[in-house]
């Protein structure tokens, strides 16, 4: 009788070969309270999609006050997304977060999830730290310096996703494909969470 050999062996060959060489180690904040509203009709999962075509996301936070549902912090937690409830200001919180992902050196993207010019500081100094930077944001009251100061901009729209070109002719933009639009507008649909 031969000895039965171990499937773990096949297994570790197997893992080996699927280590991506080259995709971005990813970490992403999004500012909830300011994102996560009925009226803008965020979907964290396409979000998350997006990234994933992208690179791996290494640490994904939602931050939260604390009238937070149940039900919305649950709704985070499947989607892979570590909520964190904030008892105070909420973009403090996600700036201190923020700062420890500049200065982390398992993460090379900072992507961020807000309309709020508070956290032009942070990818500025992300940028400075060498960090490639990604907003998503929507409209109304998506800051304008904040646009300027990412590498590349996502604008999250309810009906569609469409990029520019260099000629301004609209174009499906491709995950894949991010660094075509660096500092871009590109809009995407959305559901909801």
């Amino acid at each position: 009788m031969k000895p039965v050999k171990s499937g773990l062996d096949s297994i570790s060959r197997y893992l080996r070969t699927k280590k991506e060489v080259g995709r971005r180690k990813i970490g992403l904040l999004v500012d909830g309270p300011n994102i996560l509203r009925k009226e803008f009709d965020v979907n964290l999962e396409e979000i998350r999609d997006v990234l994933k075509d992208y690179g791996n996301i290494k640490i994904g936070r939602v931050f939260l006050n604390q009238y937070a549902s149940d039900k919305l912090v649950e709704a985070i937690e499947n989607h892979g997304l570590e909520p964190i409830i904030c008892s105070s200001d909420v973009d403090v919180r996600l700036a201190v977060e923020g700062m420890e992902l500049v200065y982390n050196p398992n993460i090379d993207t900072l992507a961020i999830v807000t309309r709020d010019a508070d956290f032009k500081p942070l990818l500025n100094k992300a940028n400075e730290h060498g960090k490639e930077t990604i907003i998503f944001g929507v409209e109304p009251g998506f800051s304008t310096a904040l646009k300027n100061s990412a590498d590349y901009v996502i604008l999250m729209d309810k009906n569609r996703m469409s990029g520019y070109d260099d000629e301004g002719k609209e174009k499906k933009p491709d995950a894949s494909e991010l660094d075509e639009y660096k500092e871009d507008e590109c809009e995407e649909s959305v559901e909801k969470t």
